[in-house]
């Protein structure tokens, strides 16, 4: 049985650094892209950042290059995701995904979600 479970999240302010971290488990995941959505209260799940199994390939979103990045140990089958100068328009459930495959954007493009981690930014 596939988990993939998520550790990290919390409540921070402006400003603040949390590492989300996303421990996969049931497969090899050789040759799968690992990464993060998210999700706010009202809105439809976003994509944040992914990481193929070699790191040689990865997509950091727009809304958070520059203060977000994404890393993998695949001798734990883990990612990371550091997120720096977090903004309170970052408030949302997180979520880890994998899918075999290309880095994609669409959420189709990933066969297994984790149960999500709340990361909550207060200004």
């Amino acid at each position: 049985q596939v988990q993939l479970v998520e550790t990290g999240g919390g409540s921070v302010q402006a400003g603040d650094s949390l590492r989300l971290s996303c421990t996969a488990s049931g497969r090899d995941f050789s040759n799968y892209v690992l990464g993060w959505f998210r999700q706010s209260p009202g809105k439809e799940r976003e994509f944040v950042a992914v990481a193929s199994w070699s790191g040689s390939s990865a997509i950091v979103d727009d809304s958070v290059k520059g203060r977000f990045s994404i890393s993998r140990d695949n001798t734990k089958n883990t990612v990371h995701l550091q997120m720096n100068s977090l903004k309170p328009e970052d408030t949302a459930v997180y979520y880890c995904v994998a899918g075999v495959g290309i880095v994609v954007r669409h959420s189709k493009g990933y066969d297994y979600w984790g149960q999500g981690t709340q990361v909550t930014v207060s200004s």
